[in-house]
């Protein structure tokens, strides 16, 4: 707790001498004050790699699918759903970095679960629905809240109360898949806002067993004031699933695409988030953002044991059940004048979340409650020389983790030093050239230091047994272009991310199913990138997303590559429109990957061909349709070696449709 009010101490202190300086003959009057702005995005002449998703975009692609396939159409992500379709959970990688290495926000609140720093989009069906603007920033990129930027980060933005909007939609298709929706939004009126959403999502699922019901609410609310605003965001959702998280073999594979080697398990959760934001505009020159916010989740999943053997089912099942409670705070001081650009801001949350173990027959087993705190202060700086951009970013963060239950455990803690500094250039073209070097550290999950337990075991002498304890970092490289005009919009980056101590998955699993990771002693990720959009007349437009990666991780004099990190991505996309009618035709090429450290099994390289048709009737009535694997491909994109040696894999859904009509009032 001390860390907290020292960094407390130090931001209020900053910011006081800063608001000092400020000139007093700035007005204090301000007109039409904007909605709360996210601080931690980058701009056109920000130093870092990044990628936006318009509001447009997502509204055109939408309807209700996991995010990560979404996601999946930007360079160097690759995603895989359990289920095989595209509802119910999926999971992604940037840079063939897993998700728990991801720094994921909405309006700045971490979105991660602090023990496990996995994100579940799944527990916030549709949540794409209610969002304004995406940005991925791949890499270290900027200080965000919350666990580190490792791999990269993605941030979500809530939905503009400017905006009024009122409409329903409905969605059917494939594998017995639906969604319902409403959403309205006031617009601005007497200086109060407000916008609602709520959405049911159901599907079957391809494989055996696999459905997925879900339904959540997203509720935002606001007052504008002449100096200040006042913003509500509540985010509340419900899924349960048949659950499909573990592969099938080749062999089984071969008899029947469908199987599903889960057996009569089930997950039921539910999460709620809730944000309290203020903006106040102290001056036209500077401005204070703040925030507070609470995160529940409730919720457990069974686990066959015999199953995930591949034994015969028996009357045996284990259930695994959680309740945690997260709340924090985090408030950013702004100051923007002339050339210069500063912002500096602290972070501060707790959590704890209570395990709870039991067998349908045997009843409780154990019970134990990890804790976990963090708190930093970041510093931010941008000053425009001519046409360089000269950026400096520097965040402290203090991380804890306490544990209570049968095992006497000393409470871990972790300091982190994140410098990053960058420069850019503006030509007279409007391109943009940039380079930054990064760095930033981030702790073990859970599941890594109790080798996949989810009761904590002891060792002969009855102290903690820890796997790993010891935190990892990267020093990271990003050289890059960006160029925009009325036809091109083009970026193009190099980047080389050099890690030491990496914790990364070694192909072995604990006794309740969860993936085990080691330290290896050092591992780089290296490539290009490539996002391109050229419109070539007013009905025809070419989009590319691309990456090359080459990575290499050395352990015991011997070098081999990591898993799941394909060398070669293209995403291919061609868009044509003609008055109230579009069509687009999406080709992605995957390169084959390795599934296991001994770099001896391969999930094959594919290419997958997908359409989208939309035809807006009237001013208010829109038709979406989609056909997916339109070639009827046979694929998987995921799989690891079993202990027994088996190949096995994640099998995605063949050829199949979903159609979706929305009416707007």
């Amino acid at each position: 707790m001390k860390h907290y009010f020292l960094l407390l101490a130090l931001y209020f202190l900053s910011s006081s001498y800063l608001f000092a300086q400020t000139n007093e003959k700035d007005s204090l009057k301000t007109e039409n004050l904007s909605e709360i702005t996210v601080i931690y995005q980058a701009d056109k002449a920000t130093p870092v790699t990044f990628q936006n998703i318009s509001l447009k975009e997502i509204k055109q692609k939408s309807v209700g699918q996991e995010p990560s396939f979404l996601l999946s159409q930007t360079p160097s992500v690759t995603h895989y759903s359990d289920a095989g379709n595209s509802q119910g959970y999926s999971y992604f990688r940037l840079r063939g970095i897993d998700q728990t290495r991801i720094n994921i926000t909405l309006d700045g609140v971490p979105l991660n679960e602090p023990e496990d720093q996995g994100a579940y989009f799944s527990n916030y069906p549709d949540i794409f629905n209610s969002v304004s603007k995406i940005q991925i920033q791949r890499g270290v990129g900027t200080s965000k809240n919350g666990v580190a930027s490792y791999g990269g980060s993605v941030q979500l933005f809530s939905p503009n109360l400017y905006d009024t909007v009122a409409r329903f939609g409905i969605g059917y298709g494939s594998f017995d898949s639906f969604r319902g929706f409403a959403e309205y939004g006031s617009g601005i009126k007497n200086k109060k806002a407000i916008y609602v959403r709520a959405s049911k999502v159901y599907s079957d699922g391809y494989k055996y067993n696999s459905s997925n019901n879900s339904q959540s609410i997203f509720l935002s609310t606001g007052l504008f004031l002449d100096k200040s605003t006042w913003k509500i965001n509540l985010l509340a959702g419900n899924q349960k699933n048949e659950l499909a998280w573990l592969a099938v073999s080749d062999s089984v594979i071969q008899k029947d695409r469908k199987t599903n080697s889960n057996i009569n398990e089930r997950d039921d959760f539910v999460q709620i988030l809730a944000q309290l934001q203020h903006n106040y505009q102290a001056t036209t020159s500077s401005s204070i953002q703040s925030s507070i916010y609470y995160t529940f989740l409730n919720g457990g999943y069974d686990f066959n044991l015999n199953g995930f053997l591949g034994l015969p089912s028996t009357d045996e099942l284990y259930r695994y059940d959680f309740r945690s409670n997260l709340i924090g705070f985090f408030s950013n001081y702004t100051f923007s004048k002339n050339n210069l650009n500063f912002i500096t801001g602290v972070h501060a949350n707790t959590y704890q979340r209570k395990h709870t173990g039991s067998e349908q027959t045997l009843g409780e087993l154990y019970v134990n409650t990890g804790f976990k705190n963090e708190a930093s202060i970041f510093s931010k700086i941008e000053y425009q020389i001519n046409k360089f951009n000269l950026f400096a970013d520097i965040q402290y963060r203090y991380s804890s983790f306490d544990y209570k239950g049968n095992v006497n455990f000393d409470k871990l803690t972790w300091n982190f030093i994140n410098p990053k500094a960058g420069i850019s250039y503006v030509s007279n073209s409007n391109t943009i050239f940039y380079y930054s070097i990064g760095s930033t550290g981030r702790e073990p999950t859970r599941n890594d230091m109790f080798g996949g337990n989810d009761d904590l075991l002891s060792d002969s002498l009855g102290n903690a047994f820890l796997l790993i304890t010891k935190a990892e970092s990267v020093l990271n490289h990003e050289l890059g272009i960006r160029k925009k005009t009325k036809k091109l919009n083009f970026t193009f980056n190099l980047f080389y991310m050099d890690f030491k101590n990496e914790i990364v998955l070694n192909g072995n699993f604990a006794p309740n199913g969860l993936a085990l990771t080691n330290n290896v002693e050092k591992s780089i990720r290296t490539g290009i990138e490539t996002s391109v959009s050229y419109k070539l007349n007013q009905h025809l437009i070419l989009v590319n997303n691309s990456s090359f990666n080459y990575s290499q991780i050395k352990e015991q004099n011997e070098s081999f590559s990591p898993i799941l990190t394909p060398p070669i991505i293209i995403n291919q996309e061609i868009i044509y429109s003609y008055k109230n009618f579009l069509i687009a035709i999406l080709g992605k090429y995957q390169d084959a990957s390795y599934i296991d450290f001994a770099n001896s099994a391969k999930v094959d390289s594919y290419f997958l061909v997908n359409t989208r048709i939309q035809y807006a009737m009237t001013d208010k009535l829109k038709f979406r349709f989609f056909v997916n694997n339109i070639t009827n491909l046979k694929y998987f994109n995921n799989g690891y070696v079993d202990f027994d040696g088996s190949k096995k894999y994640f099998v995605q859904a063949p050829i199949n449709f979903y159609a979706a009509l929305e009416y707007n009032f």
